[in-house]
C-alpha cells in the first residue's frame, strides 16, 4: 500500500509575493489554512518571494529531504507579469532536481477567460463593504496594485469588464503603482459623468500599504465603499483548489 501523503496527492506549497506589512502574511496563512481545511491529508504549506520566510525553494527542499517527489506550486498572484515570468521559474530552478515541481496558473485570468469564483469573491467583498448586494451602485472601480506588463493590465481589464457585466454598471481599473489611472482620478472621473455613488472593489489578495492607500484616496475622492481584499475567502481557497486539480489532472 502506497504511504498516506502519496494517496492524497503531492503537497500544494503557495507562493505570496511578500510584503514588510504583517497583515499580508497572516493572509496568505490564513489562506493555506483554508485551503487545506477543504482536504483533509493534503499538505498546503505557504511561502513568499521577499520579505517573509520561507522562500518557496526552502519548502520544496524540506519537502524532497522527508521523501517527497513531487508539488504543485500556486503562484498567489492576480497578473501573471514579471513573478510569475521570472521569480516563481527561479524559485523552482533553485529547488533542485530532487523534486518534480507542477507550478499552475496564477489566480487571475488564465487565457481570455475569468474563473467565476474569483468573481464571486469580489462581489462578496463588495457587498460586505456596501452593506448589501450592490444593485444600488452606479459605477464601481476596480483597484489592483499594478503593473508594467501590458499583458498583465489587460488581464485585469478582463475582470473589470466581467466584473461590471455582471452586476450591470461600468466598472473602470486603477492601479496604486506602475501605471494609470490611479483609483482618486478614476473615482472622479466616474462622479464628473454623472455616477453618484461609486464603489471600489479591491483586486489585492491581502491588505498592505498600497490597499491602505487605495482605501484614502477613495474615500477622498468620493466613493461611498471601499472594499477588503480577498483574504482567505471560500471561493479563493475553492480557486486554489480548482488550480491545482488542473496540473495534477
Amino acid at each position: 500500500m502506497r504511504p498516506a501523503h502519496l494517496r492524497v496527492g503531492p503537497p500544494v506549497v503557495l507562493v505570496a509575493h511578500g510584503s514588510r506589512d504583517p497583515r499580508a502574511a497572516e493572509a496568505t496563512r490564513a489562506l493555506a489554512r483554508a485551503v487545506a481545511d477543504t482536504w483533509p491529508g493534503r499538505a498546503v504549506l505557504p511561502s513568499w518571494l521577499d520579505h517573509t520566510d520561507p522562500g518557496p525553494a526552502e519548502v520544496l527542499r524540506g519537502l524532497a529531504a522527508v521523501g517527497h517527489s513531487r508539488a504543485v506550486l500556486v503562484p498567489l498572484l492576480l497578473t501573471a507579469a514579471y513573478h510569475r515570468k521570472v521569480d516563481i521559474p527561479a524559485a523552482v530552478a533553485a529547488a533542485g532536481a530532487e523534486i518534480e515541481v507542477r507550478v499552475t496558473d496564477v489566480l487571475g485570468p488564465a487565457g481570455s477567460g475569468v474563473d467565476g469564483g474569483l468573481l464571486d469573491g469580489l462581489r462578496r467583498r463588495l457587498a460586505e463593504a456596501t452593506g448589501d448586494e450592490p444593485g444600488g451602485l452606479d459605477a464601481v472601480v476596480l483597484a489592483a496594485a499594478g503593473t508594467r506588463d501590458p499583458a498583465a493590465r489587460a488581464s485585469v481589464g478582463r475582470v473589470a469588464a466581467a466584473f461590471g457585466a455582471g452586476l450591470g454598471v461600468p466598472c473602470r481599473v486603477s492601479y496604486a503603482s506602475a501605471a494609470p489611472p490611479e483609483v482618486g482620478g478614476a473615482v472622479a472621473r466616474l462622479r464628473a459623468a454623472g455616477a453618484r455613488r461609486v464603489a471600489v472593489a479591491a483586486y489585492f489578495l491581502a491588505p498592505g500599504r498600497f490597499h491602505d492607500g487605495v482605501r484614502a484616496a477613495a474615500r477622498s475622492a468620493g466613493a461611498v465603499a471601499v472594499a477588503e481584499p480577498l483574504n482567505d475567502l471560500p471561493e479563493l481557497a475553492d480557486l486554489v483548489r480548482r488550480r491545482v486539480d488542473t496540473v495534477a489532472a
